[in-house]
């Protein structure tokens, strides 16, 4: 361990679902410092993946913090008490493009930035999709949503072309396109 420990914390600002909080380190050698802290709920993200498993299918959305709209994959927040990780997903699924999985396949598990922040990903992968009648919108941003088939083949070139520069898309997409491919080998 690298001896370092949280002395203190001291919430500075709530939001809608957000934490800022003042964390006070004591070091392995007795000094202090501070680190703001941003506490989240926790997320999901899905690949949801078409039945010939060639593409996923992504939304294309506006993201208020780089004002602008952003290719990436359905994901969500774990803002739902005790529900977990895989119920998260289906919800989002639907909320965001209209299927349910038929199948859902854990593929990892990772922190966003802990840099700053404690928020935690699930990711998923989502096949045998079944479409719904059609999509449950929750908020004004889902119903402006545009939902795109990606073919796996054109990942790399739309990440290189920054057409696709989201982090937890950009790892769901690699990790996705890894699960499909080991799927497709035949096993000797």
């Amino acid at each position: 361990m690298s001896g370092f420990r949280v002395a203190k914390t001291a919430t500075c600002w709530r939001g809608a679902f957000l934490e800022v909080v003042d964390t006070q380190i004591v070091a392995s050698d007795g000094s202090t410092f501070h680190r703001d802290v941003v506490r989240h709920p926790g997320a999901v993200v899905i690949v949801p993946v078409t039945q010939d498993r060639e593409h996923a299918i992504l939304v294309r959305q506006f993201r208020a913090a780089v004002d602008g709209d952003l290719l990436e994959l359905p994901a969500g927040k774990r803002d739902v008490d005790a529900e977990a990780p895989e119920d998260t997903a289906r919800r989002e699924l639907e909320e965001e493009i209209g299927y349910r999985p038929g199948r859902l396949v854990k593929l990892c598990e990772f922190f966003n930035s802990p840099g700053f922040s404690d928020e935690y990903t699930h990711l998923f992968c989502a096949l045998d999709l079944e479409p719904l009648a059609e999509a449950s919108p929750v908020t004004a941003e889902e119903a402006a949503m545009t939902v795109e088939q990606i073919p796996f083949a054109e990942i790399d070139a739309l990440i290189e072309r920054r057409e696709i520069v989201d982090a937890k898309s950009i790892i769901g997409l690699m990790q996705a396109r890894r699960y499909i491919e080991s799927t497709r080998r035949p096993r000797g």
